[in-house]
């Protein structure tokens, strides 16, 4: 089993609070808020850097993370902007499966459309779901409000056997959990949580012949020769994903490369060892005070039924955790130890 590096670990966090809320923002490393700081003094001062190399470079370690080549990957800064691509590509009466409760962004450019048959089931039964006329299958590889995480490979098994497509966000999963966006035939993700990147930045995967998508929103970023596609209609689209590029954030993506960087320097199964170890932790710890967790096995996101009213205390003690539905959520991730989650127990137990 790989074993985080905790001395790089401490080299690039500091936080001052008991910080167990990455499920809603990640901490930035030292090394990205250099450079962010750089990137920005580089404009102030007359000289901007050339942030397309890191959006570029950002693209290629997304790319390795999620296990696909740079060139089947999208680099924007919403997945609800993604999420109304698929849904713009469907005809009218399709449909279209979700899971109850999931995240907004993943769903609501299907109900937007008007037009498109939109249905819900439990996260655990969408395989079972799945039938005759599924067009589409969209889901969260791990729930935002309480970590429970998607049967992918039954999902998608029962999707090829419909003949239904396959979109994936791993905006609460990539970081921690493995991804195989090859799996599926549309992934998405922000990068302001796991991945540890400034908020502006998110990664879309298509499949080498664009999956039937069309780039409605394309501007001058998605030609194959950007700098000659400035002015009048694009003559030549971009022969890779980027003809799905959003104009992009450049200071957050001047950052973002160096905290993908860093997530694949620590390793992603040492760092969902190490946070799934201190979830583990806060479960038994639980159970010791009475309090049963959301079933979320293997999941460093862990949901509290009727705690959720317990945070604005536990911030003004500084530990910082979020109420989602009346639920207290906890998220471990690499910068936390076993005395975050220790502290977070006595202050229940107070």
């Amino acid at each position: 089993m790989e074993t985080l590096d905790h001395a790089l670990v401490r080299a690039e966090f500091a936080p001052t609070t008991t910080y167990l809320n990455t499920a809603s923002t990640g901490l930035l490393p030292a090394r990205t808020v250099a450079t962010m700081g750089d990137a920005v003094a580089s404009v102030a001062a007359g000289r901007p850097a050339d942030m397309f190399e890191d959006v570029e470079a950002a693209r290629a370690s997304f790319a390795r993370i999620a296990g696909v080549p740079a060139d089947r990957v999208a680099a924007g800064a919403s997945v609800a902007v993604y999420t109304g691509v698929i849904a713009a590509s469907l005809p009218s009466g399709a449909e279209v499966l979700t899971a109850e409760g999931d995240f907004s962004s993943t769903v609501n450019p299907f109900h937007g459309r008007g037009d498109l048959k939109v249905r819900t089931a439990p996260l655990e039964g969408i395989a079972d779901a799945v039938r005759p006329g599924t067009a589409l299958v969209a889901v969260s590889a791990a729930q935002s409000a309480d970590g429970r995480i998607a049967d992918l490979p039954a999902i998608r098994e029962a999707a090829r056997a419909h003949g239904a497509r396959t979109y994936v966000d791993v905006s609460q999963s990539a970081g921690w959990l493995p991804v195989d966006a090859d799996a599926q035939d549309y992934t998405s993700s922000v990068a302001f949580k796991w991945l540890l990147c400034p908020r502006g930045v998110t990664f879309f995967v298509v499949p080498q012949d664009f999956g039937g998508l069309s780039p409605l929103f394309a501007g001058w970023v998605a030609g194959e020769h950007p700098w000659d596609s400035c002015y009048g209609p694009v003559a030549e689209l971009a022969h890779s994903a980027r003809r799905f590029d959003e104009s992009p954030s450049l200071f957050s993506y001047a950052g973002a490369r160096h905290s993908l960087a860093l997530v694949e320097e620590l390793g992603v199964d040492a760092i969902r060892a190490h946070d799934l170890a201190l979830a583990d932790r806060f479960r038994a710890g639980l159970a010791a005070l009475g309090h049963t967790p959301v079933p979320a096995p293997g999941s460093p996101i862990v949901s509290v039924p009727g705690l959720g009213v317990r945070q604005p205390e536990l911030s003004s003690a500084g530990i910082e955790v979020s109420d989602r539905a009346g639920n207290l959520r906890a998220a471990f991730h690499l910068y936390n130890t076993e005395s975050d989650v220790d502290r977070l127990l006595a202050a229940l137990k107070g």
